[in-house]
This record gives structure tokens, C-alpha cells and sequence, in this order.
């Protein structure tokens, strides 16, 4: 009996051995897990646990205002909230989502997609609606679905709505400027954002305060040299003519002639930038700067003014036009009617086409082409818009009498209206050819300039341009009260699709300066295929610019220069 009871025991001691060192093995192995947590990786727990509560959220920066010279707002940025999930934190029941979509005026289907393609991708941040209202933010808010949050944004604003929208642009839904001036500063007016560490309840928001790891930089307000009531004036006048004579587009340009700034810029078609749905493509172009045109007779005075730096012609030169014809190979340039033997300064008034293609084909090809460089053309304008077109002048090389003739008046270049506006204002300041701004300009910022032409030989073709807007001139309806204008007018046949120009379309423009005995303002304006009978720039372009500049010289407090003395002793009463 006693062998039995001996194995028995021996069974229980082995059992009792095995448990207590599988109890030893779980000791030493808790031991060594807890002094792994502890010591040798202390961070581990802590990380993951931050990983699930803890985020590092973008704070961002406030974009800079773009204001007008006097520091009226053009565009400013208004806080708003973006609502944004987590797809693998998210828990919504079909109540939640019926909720959601409703405030956010989405369908069901699309945010159960959105949540379901998150969670396959293993998307730890998806956005649902970007840039909602403070008041419909705090709605969503309120329905406390675990995993949905709010991220503060700011949406840009344009209160002058269309009326400055080609200028100033506009920006994408991440608030980068996509066109205009927001572009071309987008890197001054964006700043840098900052960084903030967050901690999120159980519900998946985030809860108030937080560490700031980075501060947020805010972007610089800009001022541009725009001067915003100067802008609805020459909005309104260009609006209405290009509705009245049903033309394609149009656009025109102020630049103030001391400094190269450029005061208003305006264009049609235009569009809405605070409401971009509907848009066209096509009304995005700034068209004062982008698009090119044939200027024609605008440019007169330019070989005026280079027949007279030659010496080969003074104000007295006499050119005989007769008999209102000039054939030269196979063009034959014509006058409105013969003119008979004129001066230059009856050239400018009366346009004579014939006159300036005897000037043309009098100077060496060289000389006359360089003398148009010299006004701008063909080269940038030292604006920096996006997109900015150089312009277009002949090839020297294979230049012919043809094409040395038509360019005389306008044909075989092109332009803008901004290089066009710029080039005016060598005549304006005596032969200064100076960079255009957007920005407005300091006393010590303005740029000096270079001398292209001698003073005198400027004043003096200055003068004959006065007559452009007097009785028996081409733009009587450019006048201004009380003000002498010196300008001149442009009606330039259009390319056709079928080669050559056509009879029935046309450029109708008008560039001048004022007050011209002491001058302040160039403009230029263009009108694109206006329809109808009159589309000469004398009926179509100039009575824009006369009823711009009659407010401007108002609203800038321009001293008249074309008062008679019964005028003046009723102002000094």
C-alpha cells in the first residue's frame, strides 16, 4: 500500500513544481513588460494615447486686405468654419446623417460615401463643406457626432464686386489668388500659417484652448494705386456704351501721368468674383492688359513726333495730300476726303492717313521703328500683371514701304490699352518714359524715368494735338468744360476670318490728357465692334472719356486751364 501513496505524491509535488514556475515565468514577464513600458520605452503608451486625443491642427493665417489709394477695401477676408471627419473615428447613425445633410445641403448618399471610401483609404482627415456661415457652423456643432469638427477658415470678400473683379482677381477655395493682383501678391498677402496642439473628447471635438507650437504670421495689406471713385466712374461710362452700341467687349485705362500709377482699370464683359457659379472663361481676361489691338490713327502723333526729331520736317511743313489718294504698290491709302496741302498740325486734327505715310516713307525704316520703341511699344510696361501681353511691332529686317506706311496710322502693330495709356504719357511729360504701377507709390518710390524724346519736340506736338478736340477736330466730343484736352482719335478695321480686314467691324478708341497745358491724367479708351452706323472713335470712344475726366478733374480738385476771364472773376466772387 505504501508504493501508491508514495507515487501520488510524487505526481502532486511535480504538479505543485510546474505552477509555481509558470507563476515565476508571468512575474518575470510582467516584470519585464512593465520595465519595457517604464524604462526602456516610457514614451510608447503616452504616444499612442496622444495619437488618439491629440492633434496637431494648422491655425491659419489671416490673408491681408487689398485697398485703393485712399484706403477703401477691395478685397478683404471674413472668418468663416470648414466642417471636416475623421473616417476612422466617426460614428453617425442614419438620424445624424439626415441631420447633416440637411444643414449642409447634401444628399445622404454622398456623406455615407465620403465615410466609407475614408475608412477603406485609411483617411484620418476628409473635408464635408468648406467655408460655412458662423451661425450654420454652430448648428453642425450642436449635433455632437463623434469624429465631425470644425476648422476655422476665411473666405474672401470683393465689395466692389465687378466693377474692380479683372484688376484685383480672385482667390481658390485654400484662399491662394488664382487671378489679378491677388495673384501677383499672393505671396505679401497670404502670410504663414501656424501650428496649435489640440486635445479631443470622447465625442471626437476638440476642446477650447490647446498649446501653440507655431504662431500664425498674417498677411500684408496691400494699396494699390487704384483710385476706387475714379473706378465706378470709368466702370459706369464704358458699361453703358459698349450696352448702347451692342459691341463685343471693351475696356479703358487712367494712369496718372506724374508717377506711372494707374488709377482705374476697367472692362466688358465683366463678372461677379463674390459669385463665380455661372462664370464664363471668357470674362476673366483682363483685356486692358491681355488683349491686343491695332491702334490706329492713335499713333499718329507718334510719327509726328518722330518726322520732327529728324529734322527733316518742323511745325511749318507743308504736305500736299492731293488728291486724298496715295498708291503705293498694291495699297492705296485714303483720306476721308482731300485735304489738300497741310501742315502737322492739320495732319493730327483732320487724320490725314495720306500725310503720316509721306512722313513714314521720308525717315530711314530704322529710325522710325526705333522711335515707336521709344514710346513703349512692343516691350512690358513694368506692371507685373499676370498675363500681360508685350505687344506687337514690325519685323525690321523685312520691313517694306507697305508696312512702313501703315504703321504710320496704326496698321501691321498692336497694343493694349494700358501700353497704349503708357506711351501717352511721354507726350504728357516731356519725352519721360516711365514704368506703370499698381501699387500706389510713395514720393521717394517714384521712378525718375529716361528721356526717349527732347522736351521740346513733345510740348510741340502736345500742343497740335489740342486741336483734335476743337472745332473741325476728329473727337469734338471728347471737349471737357473748361479744360483743354490734347488727344487723338482711332477707328481701325478689324481682321477677318477670311483674310485681310473687314468693311463692317471695327476698334473705336480715343487716348488723351489732361488738362494739357499742365497734365495730370492719360486715358485710353476702346470700344470692340460696336454695331450700327457710328463706329468712328470720335462718336464712339471720346464722349467716354469726356465724361469720365469731368467727374475726375471734379472729384481731384484739378485746377481748370481753360477758363475765359468772365469765368474766372464769377470763381474768385
Amino acid at each position: 500500500m505504501s508504493r501508491p501513496a508514495k507515487t501520488i505524491n510524487h505526481v502532486g509535488a511535480w504538479r505543485l513544481h510546474l505552477v509555481r514556475i509558470v507563476f515565476i515565468a508571468l512575474v518575470i514577464g510582467l516584470a519585464w513588460r512593465l520595465a519595457d513600458i517604464q524604462v526602456l520605452n516610457p514614451d510608447f503608451l503616452r504616444d499612442q494615447g496622444d495619437a488618439r486625443h491629440i492633434r496637431n491642427v494648422a491655425i491659419t493665417a489671416h490673408r491681408g486686405m487689398i485697398l485703393d489709394r485712399n484706403g477703401e477695401p477691395l478685397a478683404i477676408s471674413t472668418p468663416v468654419h470648414s466642417v471636416w471627419f475623421n473616417p476612422q473615428d466617426i460614428v453617425a447613425s442614419d438620424k445624424n446623417i439626415k441631420q447633416l445633410a440637411k444643414l449642409l445641403n447634401l444628399k445622404q448618399s454622398t456623406i455615407k460615401q465620403k465615410i466609407a471610401k475614408g475608412k477603406k483609404a485609411n483617411r484620418q482627415f476628409i473635408y464635408l463643406k468648406r467655408r460655412v456661415a458662423p451661425e450654420l457652423a454652430s448648428k453642425v456643432k450642436d449635433l455632437k457626432i463623434k469624429g465631425l469638427a470644425l476648422q476655422r477658415e476665411y473666405k474672401r470678400y470683393y465689395p466692389a464686386g465687378e466693377v474692380t473683379a479683372h484688376l484685383v482677381g480672385f482667390n481658390d477655395i485654400d484662399d491662394n489668388g488664382q487671378e489679378g493682383l491677388e495673384l501677383t501678391h499672393n505671396e505679401l498677402l497670404r502670410g504663414v500659417p501656424g501650428l496649435k496642439r489640440m486635445v479631443r473628447n470622447r465625442q471626437g471635438s476638440y476642446v477650447a484652448g490647446g498649446e501653440q507650437i507655431k504662431a500664425s504670421k498674417d498677411g500684408q495689406n496691400i494699396s494699390l494705386s487704384i483710385d476706387l471713385r475714379l473706378q465706378y466712374l470709368s466702370y459706369q461710362a464704358l458699361k453703358e456704351t459698349v450696352k448702347k452700341y451692342n459691341a463685343n467687349s471693351g475696356t479703358a485705362v487712367i494712369l496718372d501721368i506724374q508717377t506711372g500709377e494707374v488709377l482705374a482699370m476697367v472692362n466688358q464683359p465683366a463678372f461677379n468674383p463674390n459669385n463665380r457659379r455661372d462664370l464664363k472663361q471668357s470674362s476673366l481676361r483682363n483685356r486692358a492688359v491681355i488683349d491686343l489691338f491695332e491702334p490706329g490713327s492713335t499713333v499718329k502723333p507718334f510719327t509726328v513726333v518722330s518726322g520732327l526729331k529728324s529734322g527733316l520736317f518742323t511745325e511749318n511743313s507743308q504736305i500736299d495730300t492731293r488728291p486724298g489718294k496715295l498708291t503705293i504698290g498694291p495699297l492705296t491709302v485714303s483720306d476721308h476726303k482731300d485735304y489738300g496741302i497741310i501742315n502737322l498740325e492739320k495732319l493730327i486734327q483732320k487724320s490725314s492717313n495720306v500725310a503720316a505715310s509721306k512722313i513714314a516713307l521720308a525717315l530711314e525704316p530704322e529710325q522710325l521703328w526705333q522711335d515707336f520703341t521709344a514710346f513703349g511699344l512692343g516691350s512690358p510696361t513694368g506692371a507685373y500683371f499676370p498675363g500681360e501681353a508685350m505687344g506687337r511691332m514690325p519685323d525690321l529686317q523685312s520691313w517694306r514701304e507697305v508696312g512702313r506706311a501703315t504703321m504710320s496710322y496704326g496698321y501691321g502693330l498692336s497694343t493694349s490699352a494700358l501700353q497704349l495709356a503708357r506711351a501717352y504719357t511721354v507726350l504728357a511729360n516731356g519725352g519721360i518714359l516711365r514704368p506703370v504701377s499698381f501699387t500706389k507709390l510713395n514720393d521717394n518710390e517714384i521712378p525718375e524715368g529716361r528721356r526717349v524724346f527732347e522736351q521740346a519736340t513733345i510740348k510741340s506736338v502736345l500742343k497740335m494735338m489740342t486741336t483734335v478736340t476743337k472745332p473741325g477736330g476728329t473727337a469734338r466730343r471728347a471737349a471737357v468744360d473748361n479744360y483743354t484736352v490734347a488727344g487723338k482719335t482711332g477707328t481701325a478695321k478689324k481682321t477677318s476670318k477670311k483674310g485681310g480686314y473687314s468693311e463692317a467691324s471695327y476698334f473705336s478708341s480715343f487716348a488723351g490728357i489732361i488738362p494739357a497745358k499742365n497734365p495730370r491724367l492719360a486715358m485710353v479708351v476702346m470700344v470692340d465692334d460696336p454695331q450700327g452706323d457710328k463706329y468712328y472713335g470720335g462718336l464712339i470712344a471720346a464722349p467716354v472719356f469726356s465724361e469720365v475726366m469731368t467727374g475726375a478733374m471734379r472729384l481731384l480738385n484739378i485746377t481748370p486751364d481753360d477758363m475765359d476771364k468772365s469765368q474766372m472773376q464769377v470763381a474768385n466772387l
